[in-house]
């Protein structure tokens, strides 16, 4: 790891990360973006051909990594015959022309099925996450084990922050799988490890989470949409989604009680809007009031909404329900390993490692800072990766206040808590120069 770049990757050890001037941590960003392109054009494939393309040789200034960020499409890019047809050796192909390391040299001969893909792949170090959209199509992201400790630890430095820092003396209630190659239930393992104390840790299931079950059900979701579902597709997705909703249910209803139980003491809890809901029910039940938890509890809700029928006020029942406790709230997304937390006055800070950039809507220009506030597209460069480039430009829409100081108090710029996603669900997400880079991996693959 070059010097600068793992100088600002370690600010985040020191009480003021998050207090960090622009002026002093733009220009080391510059210089370690610099560095670090210089070594990952020669690594990965995919990075190289777009380099040569836009013409991009050096980085001088933070407008010529714009045409060299990957859109998230990219991690998605592969003919989905690769895993339809079982052809394993070529998704390991397309994998490594957007990876540092060769995923081609681990033998996936004998491999079945997606799941054992991505373990096969995992036993020789290569951690891929995946993610399932609409369509049932799979992203795949390659990270090492180095990621993974980065990513750690910066967990175990931001989570809680400004109020509290993990010390691995609580009770945590993480109401997802213990495992399973998915950004959330990473999260939540390392949740638990920066929070919980020996023998206090409870996950929702040790079921792992299974991509190519998540895959499958997107995709028949995707066809009953498109009016293209058979009765037999239909009649065994609702079959299989009410035999899950049944075994998870009765795996939630087993942790309420002790969640419950534990109300008076200081814990760590994350879960789904739709499952807190439920536990609302259960102290009801039990005679329960509004307000009861410990004040210092951390407590996350989230996600979850689509297909599930909930009550107007959920979220403020929510609230009402856990009073004045300590909210678990972070900015960040599948393809960034580093979280933004959110401070005192509902601004999310970038932590040094993380070079925050923004763009126009179509994701071809760098915005400049002509005010105080201004919108755009966010895009980054996460500094953290070791396994791949760690370019991408999201589909967030994003007001960045450029202000010297955050209303808090801390310096540097901050993300408005007003994201918002530019295409609504069902649409397709246009974005410019970074959306033809399809062409290039097929390009940088073998023949």
């Amino acid at each position: 790891m070059t010097p600068i770049r793992r100088q600002l990757l370690d600010l985040i050890l020191q009480p003021d990360a998050y207090d960090q001037p622009a002026a002093q941590i733009r220009p080391l960003q510059l210089e370690a973006a610099r560095e670090l392109f210089a070594q990952r054009r020669e690594q990965i494939p995919v990075l190289r051909r777009r380099a040569e393309e836009s013409g991009v040789t050096q980085i001088r200034s933070f407008a010529d990594l714009v045409p060299l960020l990957f859109s998230h499409t990219v991690y998605k890019s592969y003919p989905a015959a690769f895993v339809e047809q079982g052809r394993w050796n070529r998704l390991s192909q397309w994998l490594k022309t957007l990876s540092v390391e060769d995923p081609t040299t681990v033998d996936v001969s004998g491999v079945t099925n997606v799941d054992e893909w991505i373990a096969t792949l995992g036993s020789a170090g290569h951690l891929i996450l995946a993610t399932s959209g609409s369509s049932g199509k799979c992203s795949f992201l390659n990270a090492t084990r180095s990621d993974f400790d980065l990513k750690t630890r910066h967990f175990a430095h931001t989570l809680g922050w400004p109020r509290l820092k993990p010390n691995r003396d609580r009770a945590v209630f993480q109401l997802s799988p213990s495992s399973g190659p998915n950004s959330a239930v990473e999260a939540a393992r390392i949740g638990a490890a920066v929070w919980g104390r020996p023998g206090a840790t409870h996950f929702l299931t040790d079921e792992p989470l299974k991509i190519s079950e998540v895959s499958a059900m997107a995709a028949i979701r995707k066809r009953m949409a498109e009016g293209l579902a058979t009765p037999g597709d239909i009649a065994q997705f609702e079959s299989k989604s009410l035999e899950q909703g049944r075994r998870m249910g009765l795996a939630l209803q087993g942790l309420v009680d002790r969640i419950l139980a534990a109300r008076h003491e200081p814990i760590v809890l994350s879960g789904l809007w739709a499952q807190h809901l439920a536990i609302i029910r259960r102290a009801r039940e039990l005679g329960i009031q509004d307000g009861e938890f410990h004040p210092q509890s951390y407590i996350s809700a989230g996600g979850g909404i689509k297909g599930v029928t909930l009550p107007p006020d959920y979220k403020e029942q929510v609230d009402r329900f856990y009073g004045k406790v300590i909210r678990g709230t972070a900015y960040g997304m599948t393809e960034q390993a580093q979280v933004m937390p959110r401070c005192e006055a509902m601004r999310y800070h970038c932590p040094p490692g993380l070079i925050m950039l923004l763009l126009d809507r179509p994701g071809e220009t760098l915005v400049e800072a002509t005010s105080a506030v201004v919108e755009g597209r966010y895009a980054f460069l996460d500094l953290l990766y070791d396994g791949r480039w760690g370019g991408l430009i999201s589909g967030d829409k994003v007001s960045v206040d450029f202000a010297e100081r955050c209303p808090c108090g801390r310096r540097g710029p901050t993300i408005l808590d007003t994201i918002v996603r530019y295409a609504q669900t069902g649409e397709d997400d246009h974005i410019g120069c970074a959306g033809t880079i399809d062409a290039y991996v097929r390009g940088a693959m073998p023949a």
